[in-house]
């Protein structure tokens, strides 16, 4: 995804043990499987392609919904369709997120406006005059990974809970035994450290695994995988990189044999790739007092949100998806009584253009509107600037609606990582470019 990070060279995909493979259930674990309580979590929803927050969240004034309205042409959705919000009645949720809405109402998601990729604090008369940008803006690729790294370069090599694992893992996650940073949607950039190292889950599918190491390491790995391959806890590991493949099979039982030993979860998730990808995240949140960890951070990830045509009705279909996985996850984390410890939000690449293309969709832009939920979430509220709408205004980068950022992508971030743990102190580390803004805590967690 245009640059060169760590690639997946290596696979085990394990399904879980248990009597069968001769293997006993960890009756222990059951036991230990009790709320931490330090217990704190991040996961991170990518809205990969690009979510048309304009879209997602609109204004509902007779005057706002106007401009809307008149701007938007074809992708203006009727206002008698959108789900107004009760503590921000000036603005309402697309019609496919009624479940974000009633998360909304009851305080337990927030939103926050107008963020993206920036440098430092920009205007539109900064832009104009060439000031110093994010590179490749418009770029999914490059956009996809600054929004990862929080670096505003594509170029770097690490992600930001990537750095969080590499600054406070062991302050946190001293005897852990799995890494403080698992995808469940590939290998990306955000969970890549320079001293830490993630692991990839892949839900619901179960593949051969594949060694080229020696061929008696091989073959007894091998017949590790074997072994496991019969049981069916969901869990299934890839790990990346040639110095850790040693450690993929024993994750993965670690993982395997956790899972398998607790009651599974009443919560019942939408059958949709986020939502197994969420249940998922669950499972592993279950039993992380057995994992030994008191600090966990996840990556999921659905798209694809390239509406350049047909938008409506693509777009429309995917948020379909994110509200019930996003609703089924929050009940799980209250089943498991850790919702005040574990706080969700999207990222995506960019919004997309205010005014319409001649395909019935809309183009690459900048600034966009995200969700994040949780008990510890000061819900029911809308946070940083809403941009003006306005062709060719203060706000717009150009004429068709690229709305400049009010807040940066490393703003939003640190809040949560102040939130998670990390110190003032240790934010730079983190947040390299952090300094150029005023503002580090925007406050909704």
């Amino acid at each position: 995804m245009g640059v060169d990070r760590r690639s997946f060279i290596k696979y085990a995909s394990l399904a879980a043990a248990g009597n069968a493979a001769g293997l006993k259930p960890f009756g222990a674990w059951n036991a230990l499987a009790q709320t931490a309580t330090d217990y704190k979590a991040l996961v991170c929803i990518f809205l990969y392609g690009g979510n048309d927050a304009n879209n997602m969240l609109i204004q509902f004034d007779t005057a706002g919904y106007g401009n809307y309205s008149a701007v938007r042409g074809p992708l203006a959705i009727a206002q008698a369709q959108l789900l107004q919000l009760s503590a921000a009645p000036n603005f309402a949720l697309n019609p496919n997120m009624l479940d974000i809405q009633t998360l909304f109402n009851s305080n337990a998601a927030a939103l926050v406006t107008n963020v993206g990729t920036l440098v430092q604090p920009t205007t539109r008369a900064a832009f104009l005059a060439g000031s110093t940008l994010p590179q490749n803006l418009f770029s999914h690729s490059d956009q996809q990974l600054e929004w990862q790294n929080a670096s505003q370069s594509s170029e770097a090599r690490t992600g930001w809970a990537g750095r969080i694992a590499d600054t406070i893992n062991l302050q946190y996650n001293a005897n852990a035994k799995v890494p403080m940073v698992m995808s469940v949607a590939g290998d990306t950039l955000f969970c890549n450290g320079s001293s830490s190292t993630p692991v990839s889950i892949s839900t619901g599918n179960v593949f051969n695994a594949q060694c080229s190491e020696g061929s008696t390491e091989c073959a007894a790995q091998q017949a590790t995988a074997q072994a496991l391959l019969s049981f069916d806890s969901g869990i299934s590991l890839v790990q990346a990189d040639n110095a850790i493949m040693s450690n993929a099979y024993g994750y993965a039982k670690t993982l395997s044999d956790a899972v398998q030993s607790v009651t599974p979860l009443k919560t019942i998730f939408p059958g949709t790739g986020l939502g197994a990808q969420l249940k998922q995240i669950a499972q592993i949140i279950q039993v992380r007092a057995a994992l030994g960890v008191s600090r966990q951070i996840f990556f999921a990830g659905v798209g694809n949100f390239d509406t350049h045509q047909n938008q409506i009705a693509l777009q429309g279909a995917l948020l379909a998806q994110i509200g019930p996985a996003m609703a089924a996850f929050y009940a799980a984390t209250q089943e498991l009584a850790v919702a005040s410890q574990v706080t969700s939000f999207t990222m995506s690449d960019f919004s997309r253009t205010f005014q319409p293309n001649s395909n019935t969709g809309s183009d690459h832009a900048w600034g966009s509107h995200h969700i994040v939920m949780g008990g510890a979430v000061k819900g029911g509220k809308m946070y940083g600037t809403f941009p003006n709408l306005t062709l060719g205004g203060p706000d717009d980068s150009g004429s068709n609606g690229r709305w400049i950022p009010s807040t940066a992508s490393a703003q939003y971030a640190a809040t949560l990582a102040a939130w998670y743990g990390v110190s003032a102190a240790q934010m730079p580390q983190i947040f390299p470019n952090i300094a150029s803004f005023a503002k580090t805590n925007l406050g909704f967690v």
